[in-house]
């Protein structure tokens, strides 16, 4: 089943994001090779494509797993968790309709 990993950072974390972000990107890589990645994303903190010092707020990633928890123990081991700029991170299932 797919299911959303919606993410919240902490404040001010765009050093610590920017540290583990080539970790986090493998991850990622890794579930979009297996055919298991839907999409992912930050959001960014402002109205603009790269936010600059402004940075992100959080993440969105729509991932297969097998079951929640499955999905809760990869979020979990994510190296922005390790690295503390997710201050939570919620997961939900996930139907796909269109397109």
């Amino acid at each position: 089943m797919w299911f959303c990993i919606i993410a919240k950072d902490h404040p001010d974390t765009l050093e610590r994001r920017l540290a583990a972000r080539g970790a986090h990107l493998e991850r990622l890589t890794a579930l979009q090779d297996a055919g298991r990645l839907l999409l992912a994303g930050p959001f960014p903190a402002i109205e603009a494509e790269n936010p600059g010092p402004a940075g992100f707020t959080g993440s969105l990633i729509i991932a297969e797993f097998p079951s929640q928890a499955e999905a809760q123990a990869w979020a979990g081991a994510d190296p922005y968790v390790a690295a503390g700029v997710y201050a939570d991170v919620s997961i939900k299932p996930f139907r796909k309709t269109l397109p």
